[in-house]
């Protein structure tokens, strides 16, 4: 099956194909509408081949379809009908679970999106579950995201933000049992130590999360067996 990936970002939009394993980069911002964002992903990928879309979306989505539009994007994402803006199928998650899939290694895994906010996912032996960690309380009635978003960075300081973001990350991984952690996004690679079972993934996952979006259910369910 020939698959196009749409990794969605604020700054930019990601696009990846079968054949096409490096990023194609499409400027965003908040005039990006879902109107425009097919248009130029169709325009610059006229010369590929594809026959379904993988879309990783910043935001939450709700069976399939975006809840909210975005907040550093244009207006009119929630009730778009991207299979036929694409002509084609349409599989849509929200880009921390994208990402999530393409870092998963088998048993239990928390992902964590560093970004802007702070994107979550946790996936149980093979199955996907989109969470939204970054909204609940923390410390002095703020958020996890409050305190590891780019906000907190850029107000409290590199290294006070690289002890919060231990500290968030140890919480949450006892809270959810999980085996291990995969830390991804753009300022998890201001890192360079992690607790024990914490690994910093690659932005590049989403390509792999997106693949494996179209796996058939067979092939989806042996990624439990794979090895981390």
């Amino acid at each position: 099956m020939k698959i196009l990936v749409v990794d969605i970002g604020g700054t930019n939009v990601k696009v990846y194909a079968t054949a096409h394993l490096e990023p194609l980069k499409i400027p965003s911002g908040p005039k990006m509408t879902p109107e425009k964002m097919v248009k130029e992903v169709r325009q610059a990928t006229a010369e590929w081949e594809y026959e379904v879309v993988s879309i990783g979306y910043p935001g939450p989505v709700v069976h399939g379809k975006p809840f909210h539009d975005p907040a550093n994007l244009g207006p009119g994402w929630v009730g778009f009908d991207f299979e036929k803006a694409f002509g084609c199928p349409v599989k849509i998650v929200n880009d921390a679970a994208m990402q999530a899939l393409g870092s998963y290694r088998g048993g239990r895994m928390l992902f964590l999106g560093l970004g802007t906010g702070l994107g979550s996912a946790l996936i149980v032996d093979g199955v996907l579950e989109p969470t939204e960690l970054a909204h609940l309380p923390y410390k002095h009635g703020k958020t996890f995201e409050d305190y590891v978003g780019v906000g907190a960075l850029k107000r409290k300081g590199e290294k006070k933000w690289k002890k919060t973001v231990k500290d968030v990350v140890v919480q949450l991984k006892t809270a959810l049992q999980t085996d291990y952690v995969v830390l991804g996004g753009g300022n998890s690679k201001r890192l360079t130590e992690v607790p024990q079972d914490v690994y910093l993934g690659d932005n590049s996952n989403a390509r792999e999360g997106g693949f494996r979006l179209w796996r058939s259910e067979p092939e989806h369910k042996t990624l439990a067996a794979v090895g981390r």
